[in-house]
């Protein structure tokens, strides 16, 4: 039953990283054309860059004072702390079901 629920919660990660592959590349294209200045600063593939990532899970996006990119941004973050969840979630629970043999 532990298992389960740990598959349950790379269910929910799966359903994280398709909100994140909904949502980031919206945000990116964006500050592309609104805020080139910050863009400039993400690097050439800004999808994985460090610095993409940890502007967008720092919310530094909300210094901008953009409401539309604050209406793309917050999910995505949302996304991958989703993400983030489910994989620990799965991850305690699978370890838990060895402790428990």
């Amino acid at each position: 039953m532990t298992l389960f629920f740990a598959l349950c919660f790379i269910g929910v990660a799966i359903a994280g990283f398709s909100a994140f592959l909904i949502f980031w590349p919206l945000t990116l294209v964006h500050v592309r054309d609104r805020h080139p200045t910050v863009a400039g600063g993400f690097g050439d593939f800004a999808f994985l860059d460090g610095k993409a990532l940890r502007w967008l899970v720092g919310g530094r996006y909300h210094a901008l004072d953009d409401r539309a990119l604050s209406g793309l941004a917050t999910p995505a973050r949302i996304a991958l702390c989703v993400i983030w969840f489910g994989l620990g979630m799965a991850g305690l629970l699978w370890l838990y079901s060895l402790a428990m043999k």
